[in-house]
Order: structure tokens, then C-alpha cells, then sequence
């Protein structure tokens, strides 16, 4: 016998509403107030909508309580472990794990669409020579539906198959060029002999004049890096690519969206705060004074990189990147690089010390990827970049799903007006 439906009761005044309650296959039951507004004449008020789930997804689930993360059922730790980024690209577009033919057709259509259109070449040169990688990149993949308009109608599902393929091929060599043209040096081209997480690095370290051999234990971090930011359910820049995708716009406008979001500190700017505070310290020596510090409440001063907003245990992907760093700092070293030696300190201080562990104030992937792509040579300026070459697949899945959801339509939030009521026109002369 199926159970009876749920629903909440909201009086207001002498009146009271039901409010239908639906239940997920995983997290907290969800009150629907979509017809509250009609038939009570009231919102409801929610900044940073943290207490609104603004759509149904089958894509990821999160439990921030118990440091859980799930990509379509799978936990992040085995994917990021077991698998590698372009066969959890296709879990999360198809919804399930790929076939081994699945898998190697897939990988095909990616590597042959790496390419980017010549004449975008100018584009690049458009920019000063001291523009941010994340400014060119969000001007970049905006342009492209000007260069690929046989990938721009959404109701079209072949071109949103087509579209799908392209920004993923092709946000390596976007981001790889804009790394190359802030720092002066000519663009590389992609190689299809290589996988993904290489050809990035190569495309990012080689010049002409000289060719870069990539260490497999860096192209293993570096697709570990990929595989853990690659979407994180309704976060900021998500929740953007959805809101402009909810109007109807190209998929190239709406990830150029996701990454201008992704650009704020507040989100994507993480690892490079936590590697700005890394080089504040200074040297090993002065961690003591700094942990003092963090745990003064009346001192202003954070350690960054340890805790997590959603995360109120641990962070899942944390483990995995942690090992990920053991390794390259092991390959590399730390002992020309007084940063790397301060995180690897700071590192073991704050685990050894019960205040952090009580307040489960752990490393989270911020502080390991900061430090991975500190010794691979990356200058903080490209962490965003990476950031969003990694999630443009979470986007673009979360972007699939709400094409074909029935129920998708424009984003309207609502507000409380708190400003001035109705006024008369003065004239200028009698103000």
C-alpha cells in the first residue's frame, strides 16, 4: 500500500493552506509552495535561496552533514580513485557509467573536437596583454556562438549534443591559450595522441622551442583535479547557467554566465586565497603564531582551506586530493619552494591539534588543489580557470536537464520591497 501523500499546513490570519511535501530518494522532504502566491497572496523570503530547492536533478546529491557527495549514485572518492574525468564527464551526461566501446567512442568524439576555430586566434589578440585568463576566457567561450552556429538552437537536440562536445573538447586549449597569451608565449596546439589531463599541460608548458614530457603522476593529480570539481549540485555558478539557460539562451551564453559567476572569490577564488595566506605565513616558523591566530575569535584571521560551507564533517573529495598531493610534492619536492613547505606544516599542525578536529576544521580540496597546482608551476591566476575548465560538464549536464525537464521555465525570484511607497512628480523648479 503506497503511502499517503504529506503535506504542511500554513495558517496565516484565520486562513490555513496545504502545502504539498515531496520526499527525495536522498536529503530533507521539500514543502511546495508553487501555488502559495496564488492562493494566499504571499512569498516567501529566503536570501541566497539556501533553504529553496529551485528544481528536481538526478545528477548529484550532496549531505554536507555526513561529507558525502554522489555523482548519479556514485561516491566521489571511488570515481576520483577508480575512474578518470572524460568516463565521469559521460556519467554525467548520460546518467550512467559508459561500456567500454561507450567510453572509447566518446573519448574520440572529445579528442577530434579540441581545436578551436583559427580566426578566434584574433579574438585572443583582442585583449591586452595583461588580462586575467578568467576575463578572456569568459569572453572566449561567449564568442563561440558567434564562430559554431550550427551548435545554437536549443531545441534542437542533435546541436545540444553537438554543443556538449565541443565545450568540453575545447576548454582545455581555451583556458591553455589564455594562460599562454597572458604570459606572452605562443599558443600550443592540442595533440590528439594524448589524453585529456595531458594535453591541457602540454598545451599550458610547451613552447616551440622546446617540447614538455608530461609526468603521468602530474597528468594523475591534474585529472584528479578535473574529476573533483566537476559539479557540485546547485552552487552559484550552476544556479547561474540555469537561470540564463531558463530564458532560453545559446549554451555557449550560458557557460560564459557560469564562469563569470565562477570568477568571485567568494566561489571559485578559494584555492588561490588559500595559497595568497600560504605566502603570508611565510615560513614554517611562524605557523604557531597563525594558528594562534585562527583561534582567537577576536582576531579577523581564517585559515583558508580548512573547513567547508556545505561540508560540516569533512570534505569527501579531500582524501582523494590529499594523496594526489603527497605524490607530486613527492616527485617535485618542496625544498626550493618556501610555500609548498609552509601548506605540508601547516598541514600537520592543524591535524595534530584538537581545536581544529573538534571544530572539524579539515583540509578540504581548496587547500590540496592550491598547493597541487602551486608545484606544477600554475601562478594563482590560473586556479579559477582550472576551476571552470572542471565544472563546464557539471554545467552543461545540469543545462541538458533542464531543457528536457517539462516543468523548466523562466527564472523569476520574487523580493521584499522595502522602498519608497507611491510619489508625485515635482517639477525641477519646485524641489
Amino acid at each position: 500500500m503506497a503511502d499517503a501523500p504529506k503535506s504542511a499546513t500554513l495558517t496565516i490570519g484565520d486562513n490555513s493552506y496545504d502545502l504539498p511535501i515531496h520526499s527525495p530518494t536522498a536529503g530533507p522532504d521539500v514543502v511546495d509552495i508553487r501555488k502559495l502566491y496564488g492562493q494566499a497572496g504571499v512569498f516567501t523570503y529566503d536570501p541566497g535561496f539556501t533553504s529553496t530547492a529551485s528544481c528536481d536533478s538526478t545528477i548529484t546529491f550532496i549531505d554536507g552533514d555526513e561529507g558525502v557527495l554522489l555523482h548519479r549514485g556514485y561516491p566521489i572518492d571511488q570515481l576520483a580513485s577508480k575512474s578518470h574525468y572524460l568516463e565521469v564527464c559521460y556519467l554525467l551526461l548520460y546518467g550512467n557509467l559508459p561500456s567500454a566501446a561507450q567510453l572509447e567512442e566518446f573519448e574520440s568524439l572529445v579528442t577530434n573536437h579540441t581545436m578551436l576555430h583559427e580566426q578566434m586566434q584574433y579574438f585572443y589578440r583582442g585583449f591586452r596583454r595583461d588580462a586575467h585568463p578568467m576575463a578572456i576566457m569568459t569572453g572566449v567561450v561567449g564568442a563561440m556562438s558567434a564562430f559554431y552556429h550550427d551548435s545554437t538552437d536549443i531545441h534542437d537536440a542533435h546541436q545540444r549534443e553537438v554543443a556538449s562536445i565541443r565545450l568540453i573538447a575545447k576548454m582545455p586549449t581555451i583556458a591553455a591559450w589564455a594562460y599562454k597569451f597572458s604570459i606572452g608565449q605562443p599558443f600550443v596546439y592540442p595533440r590528439n595522441d594524448l589524453d585529456y589531463a595531458s594535453n591541457f599541460l602540454r598545451m599550458c608548458f610547451a613552447v616551440p622551442a622546446e617540447d614538455y614530457e608530461v609526468n603521468p603522476i602530474l597528468s594523475r593529480a591534474m585529472d584528479r583535479i578535473f574529476t573533483l570539481h566537476a559539479d557540485h549540485e546547485q552552487n552559484a555558478s550552476t544556479s547561474t547557467v540555469r537561470l540564463a539557460s531558463s530564458s532560453g539562451a545559446n549554451p555557449f551564453a550560458c557557460i560564459a554566465a557560469g564562469i563569470a559567476c565562477l570568477w568571485g572569490p567568494a566561489h571559485g577564488g578559494a584555492n588561490q586565497a588559500c595559497l595568497e595566506m600560504l605566502k603570508e605565513i611565510g615560513t614554517p616558523d611562524r605557523i604557531p603564531e597563525y594558528i594562534a591566530r585562527a583561534k582567537d575569535k577576536e582576531d579577523p584571521f581564517r585559515l583558508m582551506g580548512f573547513g567547508h560551507r556545505v561540508y560540516k564533517n569533512f570534505d569527501p573529495r579531500a582524501t582523494v586530493m590529499k594523496q594526489s598531493a603527497d605524490e607530486v610534492l613527492d616527485l617535485l619536492g618542496v625544498e626550493n619552494n618556501p610555500v609548498l613547505a609552509v601548506a605540508k606544516e601547516l598541514e600537520a599542525a592543524a591535524l595534530a591539534d584538537p581545536y581544529f578536529s573538534e571544530k572539524k576544521l579539515f583540509p578540504n580540496v581548496d587547500f590540496y588543489s592550491g598547493v597541487i597546482l602551486e608545484a606544477m608551476g600554475f601562478p594563482t591566476s590560473m586556479f579559477t580557470p582550472i576551476f571552470a575548465l572542471s565544472r563546464t560538464v557539471g554545467w552543461i549536464s545540469q543545462w541538458k536537464e533542464m531543457i528536457a525537464d517539462p516543468q523548466n521555465k523562466i527564472g523569476r525570484p520574487r523580493q521584499l520591497y522595502q522602498g519608497e511607497t507611491t510619489r508625485d512628480y515635482v517639477d525641477i523648479e519646485n524641489r
